[in-house]
């Protein structure tokens, strides 16, 4: 039996995933954020970012080899084909990278990590974990969320939400869930109570 545990963080853009991470963090657990792994394999001149260039067109890079993230996510999630051609060239090098990280982590003598990842079950992440959290939030409180986080139009936030998954998919796999739409002292302490669980189960 092994002496470490990794706990799948997931659910729905602009739902509290980073809340209840940093109340993870405060309480022993090393995070890896999945966004972050994600723009490390998208490093300029790597194979990642040329194969997206073929699929979204070459104007995704900007001129000093970057990505373009904003041209990409329009493109991207513009409909579920789209999203679905991102996320096959996307997560089996973020699943990679990941497994890497947690090797790293194990080796450093940590023994309590978390993956943050939106596609925590597409990407079959879950395979991985010991015990996966969803956070899930009513479409409402995501859409005025992502309108100031991400500096988008109401029509842009509710095309990114349609060709995601429904909060049924992540309940329905998950082993716990908590409503990131409650107040956030309420969000917290819930998180608090099923790391407290996670940790002396």
């Amino acid at each position: 039996m092994r002496d470490y545990k990794i706990i799948g963080l997931t659910g729905p853009t602009g739902a509290g995933k980073s809340t209840v991470s940093r109340v993870f963090e405060e309480n022993g657990f090393a995070v890896i954020n999945a966004d972050r792994v994600a723009r490390e394999i998208m490093e300029p001149g790597g194979v990642c970012i040329l194969q997206l260039s073929l699929v979204f067109g070459s104007d995704i890079v900007k001129e000093d080899g970057t990505l373009d993230r904003r041209l990409l996510a329009k493109r991207a999630f513009a409909d579920k084909s789209s999203a679905k051609l991102l996320n096959d060239i996307t997560h089996p090098r973020i699943f990679l990278r990941t497994l890497e990280k947690c090797r790293e982590l194990i080796d450093g003598g940590q023994r309590l990590i978390l993956f943050d990842a939106p596609v925590l079950f597409e990407s079959n992440s879950d395979l991985m974990c010991d015990s996966t959290v969803c956070v899930t939030a009513p479409e409402s409180v995501r859409t005025e969320r992502l309108m100031k986080r991400d500096y988008i139009s109401r029509q842009a936030v509710k095309q990114r939400i349609s060709v995601q998954h429904g909060d049924e998919f992540y309940i329905s796999r998950c082993d716990y869930h908590i409503d990131g739409g409650k107040p956030l002292d309420d969000v917290k302490k819930a998180a608090k109570i099923i790391i407290d669980n996670i940790i002396n189960r």
